[in-house]
């Protein structure tokens, strides 16, 4: 008896199919095309080359400034592969118009300054993983001339860049809790605010006449965690009534000093809602409160 496969034509379907089964049971390759019409070799080439341009359709498109056929400028020879954020400000400089009369430089010779100044007062981890935060802040505090005092003490510490010898613990020591801050005529920047939080036995802080403290600051401090904090000195600064509602976080607080509380209707206002929302609070002027031998702020009665 013929098999079927020699009764059809070679290229009926069946046959054609019986051929792949054949193949693909004697362990042949499964993409099995028809003998004599493509060459394996072609069609493995061919294959190949659309998975390769499928493959670069799929990929993300390549930014212009690593083409190699992009335009690129000059400045570039002061860029890197790994886009390092000195190059690009030295791009930003070089393409500055820059005011060579006296008050230009002098404007700009006062913003390198406060850059430097702001970058110095940057937060240290490290500084406050060996002192704590008590200790830490009074080196903060008093490295810039301001002044510290402890619980359980009548001592207050006044530091000077030149000393850096505080008469206080360079290591942690559960005894030294801060209770008092003064940053009187300080340039205290927003970036230096964080070295001055988490101070449980903090209970008087004063910001007298520091002219970078602003609104943004006041939000810094009100959220900086201290739970017993009674009196807020912030007369002489910059603060609006846009800052004050941020001090509903301080709830101990009992007085709060400023220039002058009826200086607008709006700040009024404010002073008069901040005071409902704390109920032991006593916005006070500057002029009507009086600094003591102990630095303690008391109201004129």
């Amino acid at each position: 008896m013929l098999k079927y496969t020699q009764i059809l034509k070679p290229s009926h379907p069946m046959v054609m199919s019986c051929h792949v089964m054949s193949n693909y049971i004697k362990g042949g390759r499964h993409e099995i095309v028809e003998k004599g019409r493509y060459d394996d070799k072609e069609e493995l080439t061919d294959l190949q080359k659309k998975i390769e341009l499928a493959k670069k359709k799929l990929q993300w498109r390549q930014p212009f400034a690593e083409q190699d056929d992009f335009w690129k400028s000059k400045f570039s020879v002061w860029t890197d592969e790994k886009g390092d954020k000195n190059a690009f400000d030295t791009i930003d400089f070089l393409q500055t118009t820059f005011d060579f009369s006296w008050k230009g430089i002098m404007e700009r010779r006062e913003r390198k300054r406060v850059k430097i100044g702001a970058l110095m007062q940057q937060f240290i981890p490290e500084r406050h993983e060996i002192l704590g935060n008590d200790l830490a802040a009074a080196h903060f505090i008093c490295f810039r001339r301001g002044s510290v005092k402890f619980t359980n003490s009548d001592k207050w510490f006044t530091g000077h860049p030149k000393e850096l010898d505080f008469q206080f613990p360079n290591v942690f020591d559960k005894a030294y809790q801060l209770e008092e801050i003064r940053c009187d005529d300080m340039e205290l920047y927003y970036e230096g605010l964080e070295n001055i939080r988490r101070l449980k036995s903090l209970k008087r802080l004063s910001f007298r006449n520091v002219k970078t403290f602003d609104d943004w600051c006041l939000d810094r401090v009100s959220g900086s965690d201290f739970p017993v904090l009674e009196v807020l000195d912030l007369s002489g600064t910059a603060i609006t009534e846009r800052g004050l509602s941020a001090l509903y976080r301080l709830s101990s607080l009992k007085m709060l000093i400023v220039d002058d509380p009826k200086k607008t209707t709006s700040y009024e206002l404010h002073c008069l809602m901040l005071e409902e929302a704390i109920p032991m609070l006593k916005v006070v002027a500057s002029s009507a409160t009086t600094i003591g031998a102990d630095s303690s702020a008391t109201p004129n009665t």
